[in-house]
C-alpha cells in the first residue's frame, strides 16, 4: 500500500515548504553520501593550515553531516549550517562533536567570522537568482578572517547542457527509492522534480514530492567578484584529485592578509 502526502512543492525562498523535508533528507543521507566522501580528502588538504592554527571552519549546506564528520574526525572545529531543519536533525545525530549545528538561510542570514568556509553539494546553487548567489559569495568572502580559506562547489551554466539527455533517473535502496525528472526551462535554471519513497514500519510505503530549482551561473566570473572582497580565487573541475561531475565547478580561494587587504592602491603619477 502506498500512502501519499499532499503535493506541496518546495519553491525557492518559501520556508512553508522548504527544500529537503524529512523524507528527502533521509533518502539523501542514505543514498547520496558519495559526493561529500569523495571531496573530503581534497578539502582536508586545503584546510591543513587552518587545522594547524586551530581555526574555525564554517560549513554551508552541511546536509546530514557527511563532510562535517570528516572535518571533525580530522580535528577541525566546525560550525555546521543548513537551511533544512530536517538535515540539521540528522547532523546533530551523526556528528555530536561539531562546535555548533545551526540553521542559516542564505543569502540574508549573517555568517559568523571563520578561518575557513566550505561547502559541497552546490548549496549556493539553490538560491533563487544569480544576484542572490553572488551576494552569498560576497558575504562568505567578507566573513573570512585574513588568510582564511574558501572552498565550495557551484553549478556552472554548462551543468544543464551536460544533463540534457537524462530526462528521468531513479535510484533504489533497501527501504527507499527516488525518481527524479530533469528539466531545463531556461539556460540558467535546472529543475529536479523528485518523487521520494520510504518504507514504513508496517511494510507499506509513503511518498513525498519536492521540486528543486537550481540557478546556474557563469563561474568564470566568480574570481573577479571575490577579488573585490579581498579573496584571491580560482575555479576548476575539482578541489584536488577527486573529479567533480561535469558542470559542477570548485571555487577555491584565500583571503588576503590583513595588511594587504587594508593597503591603499598606489596613485598613478604619470609623466610629462
Amino acid at each position: 500500500m502506498l500512502l501519499r502526502r499532499p503535493l506541496t512543492y518546495a519553491q525557492p525562498g518559501d520556508m512553508n515548504t522548504p527544500y529537503y523535508r524529512p523524507d528527502l533528507a533521509l533518502v539523501h543521507d542514505r543514498g547520496f553520501a558519495f559526493h561529500a566522501d569523495g571531496c573530503a580528502p581534497d578539502i582536508l588538504t586545503l584546510l591543513e593550515p587552518i587545522l594547524q592554527r586551530r581555526g574555525m571552519v564554517l560549513e554551508l549546506g552541511c546536509g546530514s553531516g557527511h563532510l562535517t564528520r570528516h572535518l571533525v574526525e580530522a580535528g577541525h572545529r566546525v560550525i555546521a549550517t543548513d537551511a533544512s531543519l530536517a538535515m540539521l536533525d540528522l547532523t546533530h545525530d551523526h556528528v555530536p562533536g561539531a562546535e555548533a549545528v545551526r540553521q542559516l538561510v542564505l543569502p540574508d542570514d549573517p555568517m559568523p567570522p571563520a578561518d575557513a568556509i566550505v561547502s559541497v553539494g552546490h548549496a549556493l546553487s539553490y538560491l533563487p537568482t544569480r544576484h542572490a548567489v553572488h551576494h552569498a559569495l560576497a558575504s562568505a568572502a567578507d566573513a573570512l578572517n585574513p588568510q582564511g580559506v574558501l572552498a565550495l562547489d557551484l553549478c556552472d551554466l554548462s551543468w544543464g547542457a551536460h544533463r540534457s539527455e537524462e530526462a528521468t533517473v531513479g535510484r533504489v535502496g533497501d527501504d527507499w527509492a527516488i525518481v527524479t525528472r530533469y528539466l531545463l526551462p531556461k539556460p540558467d535554471v535546472f529543475v529536479r522534480q523528485m518523487a521520494v519513497f520510504l518504507r514504513n514500519d508496517d511494510g507499506s510505503w509513503r511518498r513525498d514530492d519536492e521540486r528543486h530549482d537550481n540557478v546556474l551561473v557563469d563561474t568564470s566570473q566568480i574570481p573577479t567578484l571575490l577579488a573585490g572582497h579581498s579573496v584571491q580565487a580560482t575555479v576548476g573541475p575539482s578541489f584536488g584529485a577527486y573529479p567533480l561531475p561535469e558542470g559542477l565547478m570548485a571555487v577555491v580561494g584565500q583571503k588576503r592578509p590583513a595588511a594587504a587587504a587594508r593597503a591603499p592602491q598606489p596613485l598613478s603619477t604619470g609623466t610629462g
